[in-house]
């Protein structure tokens, strides 16, 4: 079900072109209105001319987007048999979705019309309404069934119906970016030169080949072998390590490393293996690296409620997440969050990509890495940054790292209780 909203708005009129323009995107359609049994008048049967326009034609998976309804000109008539004073006129319509995204959007106008003389049409209204962008690709809009109320003496509905209406608008809505989750683990963390080590990746495309490679800094070194995902995106390879200036391991996809392709560096330490000379000794200490690892407080994260047919941000904080670097190496790490759509009532949904968040992040005293928190937005199904570390020398540290959250719930949407999981991934 696509996530429709409704608000309130409008004009009398569509905004004027130039003379004999028409303007773009106006479309003109058949139309049977149906006055109130009350009016005792037949029907009227017609041709609607309309308008839809949008504020955001290229937005996002995740973003609003506001429609504009323009009807400029309507079959039906002043329902009463006397005039039909100024500001009694209230319009609502619906909105049809179409290509990418199917459903509909509910749009509302304002009360604000001039007298209407008895017998004569109706005059041109303006509508709006917002829904949630759910899926990416070129989307459609067209005009549907309108009714317009009118309440002086009595309230009076002139329904108008419409089918196979032409499209009035189009836009192109472009997916999120997606989080890079590559992550590279190693068997060891130190040896001799020439010793192999076995390395373990995961979140690479499935199929792929993928390179694994020693780095010095932001170097790569001369260690180097090839390797293939498996479908499930994971990698295995043994990496012989002779170059001594290794000191990390990363793995990538295509013909170089990149922030989008790439593993983090996973930390390496060759360990010099030249024989001391005739007597003396050698005398090495070895401090044994530790893991990457995470702590959450609480399980459950509670929202704040919304009233319905007002619809809001329903605001909330995720448990607190504690995350331990003792890897003692110079790779440091993302913390990744993604959401999945909420479920309510009957199996209504509210898209994941309607939750956004504020991360903060920050580091315990003697912590050798600065904690970089994930910008603020969308959460989304595709995933986003809660928060960072950059690759440093030295790198780790203690970080605690929060967030503040808010779900937009579109007005009218059925009460009850909607849930869903929020994952965090560290890397």
């Amino acid at each position: 079900m696509a996530a429709l909203a409704a608000t309130t708005g409008g004009a009398l009129s569509a905004p004027a072109s130039a003379e004999g323009e028409t303007p773009p995107g106006q479309v003109e359609f058949p139309t049977h209105c149906l006055p109130p049994q009350e009016a005792g008048l037949p029907p009227a049967d017609g041709p609607t001319t309309a308008r839809i326009t949008v504020d955001d034609p290229a937005p996002k998976v995740g973003d609003t987007v506001t429609v504009t309804y323009q009807v400029a000109r309507t079959p039906a008539v002043n329902p009463i048999g006397t005039e039909l004073p100024a500001d009694v006129l209230t319009p609502t319509g619906r909105i049809l979705l179409g290509g990418a995204q199917s459903g509909e959007v509910t749009v509302v106008g304002a009360k604000r019309n001039d007298p209407v003389q008895a017998g004569a049409g109706l005059p041109a209204v303006t509508m709006t309404g917002t829904f949630t962008v759910t899926a990416p690709g070129g989307i459609t809009l067209a005009p549907g069934g309108y009714t317009l109320h009118t309440s002086h003496l009595l309230d009076l509905d002139t329904a108008c119906s419409a089918t196979g209406t032409p499209v009035s608008e189009r836009l192109t809505a472009t997916p999120l970016p997606r989080a890079n989750l590559r992550a590279v683990a190693l068997g060891t963390a130190y040896g001799k030169p020439g010793a192999k080590v076995k390395v373990t990746g995961a979140g690479f495309a499935p199929g792929t080949a993928v390179t694994v490679a020693g780095r010095a800094g932001a170097a790569e070194t001369a260690d180097r072998v090839a390797a293939t995902a498996d479908d499930r995106g994971a990698v295995l390879a043994e990496l012989p390590v002779t170059d001594r200036a290794t000191t990390a391991v990363v793995a990538y996809e295509g013909t170089a490393w990149s922030a989008q392709q790439g593993s983090g560096p996973a930390a390496y330490t060759v360990v010099d293996a030249t024989p001391p000379p005739p007597g003396t000794q050698t005398v090495t200490a070895v401090v044994e690296p530790g893991a990457l690892s995470m702590t959450q407080a609480g399980e459950a994260i509670a929202l704040g409620a919304v009233p319905y047919g007002e619809g809001g941000a329903a605001p909330g904080r995720i448990g607190t997440v504690t995350v331990k670097d003792a890897r003692g190496g110079p790779a440091g790490w993302s913390l990744i969050g993604k959401v999945t759509d909420f479920t309510g009532p009957g199996g209504v949904r509210i898209p994941g990509a309607s939750l956004s968040w504020t991360p903060s992040c920050t580091a315990a005293a003697g912590s050798p890495s600065r904690c970089v928190a994930g910008s603020a937005g969308v959460v989304g199904p595709e995933g986003a940054v809660l928060a960072s570390t950059p690759d440093a020398a030295p790198a780790g540290g203690t970080f605690t790292v929060d967030a503040t959250v808010a779900l937009t719930v579109p007005p009218y949407t059925p009460p009850g209780a909607y849930t869903a999981v929020l994952t965090l991934t560290l890397s």
